[in-house]
């Protein structure tokens, strides 16, 4: 990792009157639309594994429930670190979080989400479906980020530029110094409620299909 000191940037209107040429090219416009409906996603790709054959194992449930509980603390650490306003859809962004999770990887949400869903491929004991999560995965979210990444562009410019020169896309890497910002844990815990119904269904789910079949 490079040597760089990076904060929280407030939002400037003056850099989001001009679409930055990253937002504006054809890969982060396919990603605007995936973005907007990327909520349908997890329904079509836990779908798969749900309906077709194969059993869970007292192995599968706990290398599966690791990889889950692992992106969930990601999952976590970025939205106490960002706020309930992760979940936006629009591409109004208002302050540039750096700090915490975000200097280790810029996409700590992203790298959480993969986690969790192939602990839940792992955990239907649907094997051969594994790689095929991970492509899927992997095109939607190319798309998905290069259109965010064009949307941070436009509104931070110079100062994203920075935080994105030093700091991974995906794969963490602990930063040369420790970046402090606030955090809100509790906010967190409560923003995430919706996702650990969705991880309860989805267990209660892959239950249900070992005993009918």
């Amino acid at each position: 990792a490079q040597n760089c000191s990076v904060c929280a940037v407030t939002f400037d209107e003056e850099s989001a009157k001009k679409l930055s040429a990253a937002e504006v090219r054809p890969s982060a416009r396919i990603g605007a639309v995936l973005f907007r409906h990327r909520t349908w996603f997890p329904v079509l790709f836990l779908g798969i594994p749900l309906l077709a054959p194969g059993h869970t194992t007292v192995a599968s449930w706990i290398v599966g429930s690791v990889l889950v509980i692992t992106g969930e603390f990601f999952r976590l650490a970025g939205v106490a670190a960002a706020g309930g306003k992760t979940r936006r859809r629009s591409r109004n962004v208002e302050r540039l979080v750096t700090y915490g999770i975000f200097s280790w990887s810029r996409n700590p949400l992203y790298n959480g989400n993969f986690l969790a869903w192939m602990g839940f491929v792992v955990i239907s004991g649907v094997t051969w479906f594994l790689p095929f999560a991970v492509l899927l995965f992997a095109l939607e979210y190319s798309f998905i980020v290069r259109y965010e990444e064009g949307v941070l562009e436009t509104t931070f410019g110079r100062e994203y530029l920075m935080y994105k020169n030093c700091t991974p896309r995906w794969l963490p890497v602990k930063p040369d110094r420790k970046v402090e910002g606030p955090h809100n844990w509790s906010e967190a815990w409560r923003s995430e409620t919706s996702t650990f119904l969705q991880y309860a269904a989805l267990a209660v789910a892959f239950i249900v299909k070992d005993l009918l079949t």
